[in-house]
């Protein structure tokens, strides 16, 4: 069962590097098209494996906080809500990119530092 933690745990931080790469590609693109795809693919990594490890706390004696781990799903929500809402639009606003990019270096911060 610890391997199956562990693989989730990586497959969870693979979805934080995808947003982060996600953010870092955006900002180099030029135009102001839609959001790129890997902004869902991240977010929907992150929630998959996420609510996956929540699951398995009972299994595995996992302790978590749950009132962090509700602000994160909430961040995380916001993200992929954003980034959904304004794929299906023509053009996007110069501000969508750098919040989307904050709003994960804060979840990421509530990760790390919430503990």
């Amino acid at each position: 069962m610890e391997f199956v933690r562990l693989l989730l745990v990586f497959l969870h931080l693979l979805g934080m590097a995808v947003l982060i790469g996600t953010f870092l590609v955006q900002r180099r693109a030029t135009g102001d098209g839609p959001p790129n795809a890997g902004w869902l693919h991240g977010a929907g990594l992150q929630l998959v494996t996420g609510l996956a490890l929540q699951l398995l706390a009972p299994v595995t004696d996992a302790d978590y906080n749950h009132m962090k781990l509700g602000i994160k799903l909430l961040v995380l929500v916001v993200i992929a809500g954003l980034a959904l809402a304004y794929t299906l639009r023509k053009t996007t606003p110069r501000w969508l990119n750098p919040t989307l990019g904050g709003l994960v270096v804060v979840n990421v911060g509530l990760a790390v530092f919430w503990t």
